[in-house]
């Protein structure tokens, strides 16, 4: 079993309650279609479950098989330097066959970003810093495609397509 490296820090893009009985990671990629699919997954478990889930993300950006993945994860660590990374990672995934640069901005835009302080951020080097220090991250934890979970900080080897399956072990880890 894989466990997750590094364990979750205060760095960390994080919803929920940071006490709540289980945690689950998402290693994601924005212009991935498994993780477009796993994207509302995700968001009926976390209302099903409330409280008792935390919830992670962490980019993976798989940039040989996805070009604009890296421009996508980029975006969303801007808009996390002015407190809006859950809102556009929620855009991106709900957009994802509009993540090529002009549109990235148009996106930047509508969530009400300083674009002026987002390009700068951009040609900046904390924001690649933060993408690859995600990926290495994942790299280290054994993840090799995505989106792979870890509940609890064991990587979750089960279906996660099947949303049943998936609220069940969370629900289990949360015991």
């Amino acid at each position: 079993m894989s466990k997750l490296n590094p364990p979750i820090g205060s760095e960390d893009h994080s919803q929920g309650d940071v006490n709540a009985s289980v945690t689950l990671v998402e290693y994601g990629d924005y212009q991935c279609p498994y993780c477009g699919e796993a994207y509302p997954i995700i968001k009926r478990i976390q209302n099903k479950m409330g409280p008792q889930l935390r919830l992670v993300f962490r980019n993976f950006p798989l940039t040989e098989m996805h070009p604009l993945a890296m421009g996508a994860a980029e975006m969303a660590e801007a808009a996390a330097l002015q407190d809006k990374f859950w809102q556009m990672h929620d855009t991106l995934y709900e957009n994802q066959d509009t993540l090529d640069p002009d549109n990235l901005v148009e996106h930047a835009r509508r969530l009400g970003l300083d674009t002026v302080k987002l390009k700068a951020d951009l040609a900046g080097k904390a924001v690649p810093t933060r993408v690859r220090s995600d990926f290495k991250s994942g790299v280290r934890s054994g993840v090799n495609g995505t989106p792979t979970l870890f509940i609890n900080g064991v990587r979750f080897d089960g279906n996660w397509t099947d949303e049943g399956e998936l609220l069940d072990v969370l629900k289990e880890a949360a015991v």
